[in-house]
């Protein structure tokens, strides 16, 4: 899982999804840590059309730009469907942070040659790194 964390961690561009109602919320925490450390950070959220500052997409695939990461901060349900357009997009990596996982949505990325890290923070892990550097 280090490799694979390491891996995505040297991407440049990051697509969070999820809710960013607030400052409060995880998704806004972590499109905040990825700005303040360099990475281009695209929000998606159907409801929001700005968000810190940036352009908010409705969906990945309105970003007019490629995408090395999805970073899916949603119900497992929702990251399900976020999961087939992040594979229509071509992105290849998807980072489910905890509670945006489910086994159907793990297997939806091995099944089609996605890496997939589950179950860890990328706030914490991009912390890690940082140490390590």
């Amino acid at each position: 899982m280090e490799n694979l964390v390491k891996d995505f961690l040297k991407q440049k561009r990051f697509a969070v999804v999820g809710s960013f109602r607030n400052e409060a919320k995880f998704a806004y925490k972590i499109l905040i840590n990825l700005t303040e450390k360099g990475y281009e950070v695209f929000p998606v959220n159907p409801r929001m059309r700005e968000v810190g500052g940036k352009a908010c997409y409705k969906t990945i695939n309105d970003i007019p730009y490629s995408v090395d990461v999805a970073n899916i901060v949603t119900p497992p349900l929702v990251t399900e469907r976020i999961l087939k357009e992040c594979l229509q997009k071509g992105i290849k990596r998807a980072w489910l942070q905890p509670g945006a996982e489910s086994q159907v949505a793990i297997k939806f990325c091995h099944d089609n040659g996605m890496k997939v890290i589950h179950g860890i923070c990328v706030m914490l892990e991009s912390l890690k790194e940082e140490e390590i550097l």
